[in-house]
C-alpha cells in the first residue's frame, strides 16, 4: 500500500509537511519537517500541558478558582476544556458555569495567567522550560497569546505526538495524561468551531475529543477516544490510542472547506496503513 501522506502534494496548498507517529517513533513523514509553521489554535494543547506539569509541581491545582469576580465557582478545569462560560474573546460570561462548551480563547489565556501568577514565570518561559526543553522541540515557540501564537515544526510536534502515544515514564504521569485525554464536564452542548453544533461537544483538558461527532475534522476511522486539535492556520494533531497511533499536518493555507474535507480522508487512510 502507498504512503498515505503523498496526498498532501496534492493538496490547494504552497507548503505542507506531515507525519504518522506509532510506537518507536515516526512511522512516515513527508515535506519540511524542520520547517516553523504558525500553529494557531494546536498552540492550545501544547500551552495546557504546560498548564498540567505547574500542577504536578504543586504550583497550582485544576480545581483553584479562576476569575471569581466573573464566574464564581470557575476552576482551572473548566477553563482548560471550555465549560467555564467564558466569551470566546472577551472577559465575560457568555452562558452560566459548567452548562455549555463555549470555546474560549480568553479562557486558556487566564489559564495561562495562573501559571505566571503561581510560579513568577512568564508563560512563554514556563512552556518552554515545561514542555519544549524536556522534549527536545528545539525549532517551538510562543510569541504572543498562549491561545493562538505558537509556532513549530512537525518534527517537534512528532516528538510530542511520540510521548503521547507510548506514554513513557518521566516527564507527566500516566494519570494526568490519562485526565487530559478524558472527557470533562460530560453532556455539554458546544460549537466546533468551521463543524457546526455538537451534542455532546466533548473535551478533555486542552484537547477536544472525538467521541461520537459528526461532521467532524478527523477520520470516519477515528475512535471516539481520539483526541487532538486544529488551528485555523490549517495545522492539526490527532491521536488515536485505540490504533496507537499519532497524525501531525502543518500547512501555510487557512483551515477552510479545502481542509474540511482533506483532513479526514488523510486521517482513514493513515489509519488504514498503519492502524
Amino acid at each position: 500500500m502507498s504512503d498515505p501522506l503523498t496526498a498532501i502534494d496534492e493538496w490547494p496548498v504552497t507548503a505542507a509537511a506531515a507525519a504518522v507517529i506509532g510506537r518507536g517513533g515516526v512511522l512516515s513523514a513527508r515535506g519540511p519537517g524542520a520547517e516553523p509553521f504558525p500553529l494557531a489554535s494546536v498552540t492550545k494543547p501544547l500551552a495546557a500541558l504546560a498548564a498540567l506539569v505547574a500542577v504536578e509541581e504543586d504550583a497550582v491545582a485544576l480545581d483553584d478558582p479562576v476569575l471569581p469576580d466573573v464566574i464564581p465557582g470557575a476552576t482551572l478545569r473548566h477553563v482548560m476544556s471550555h465549560a467555564s462560560g467564558l466569551s470566546p474573546d472577551r472577559r465575560n460570561r457568555a452562558a452560566a458555569l459548567g452548562t455549555r462548551r463555549i470555546y474560549s480563547n480568553v479562557g486558556i489565556e487566564v489559564m495561562a495567567e495562573c501559571i505566571e501568577h503561581a510560579s513568577g514565570i512568564a508563560f512563554a518561559d514556563y512552556l518552554h522550560q515545561a514542555v519544549f526543553e524536556p522534549l527536545g522541540m528545539t525549532r517551538s515557540a510562543l510569541a504572543g497569546s498562549p491561545a493562538r501564537d505558537g509556532v513549530a515544526t512537525v518534527a517537534d510536534l512528532s516528538a510530542l505526538l511520540a510521548r503521547l502515544v507510548e506514554r513513557p515514564a518521566g516527564w507527566l504521569h500516566e494519570t494526568t495524561l490519562a485526565d487530559a485525554a478524558s472527557v470533562q464536564f460530560p453532556g455539554l452542548r458546544g460549537v466546533v468551531p468551521g463543524f457546526g453544533m455538537q451534542d455532546p461537544n466533548d473535551w478533555g483538558l486542552g484537547f477536544e475529543i472525538r467521541s461520537a461527532k459528526s461532521p467532524h475534522w478527523t477520520g470516519s476511522a477515528n475512535s471516539p477516544a481520539t483526541y487532538g486539535h486544529f488551528g485555523q492556520a490549517g495545522t492539526m494533531i490527532w491521536v488515536d490510542p485505540a490504533a496507537a497511533l499519532g497524525l501531525v499536518v502543518l500547512t501555510d493555507r487557512d483551515f477552510g472547506p479545502w481542509a474540511a474535507g482533506a483532513w479526514p480522508r488523510l486521517s482513514d487512510a493513515v489509519l488504514a496503513r498503519y492502524g
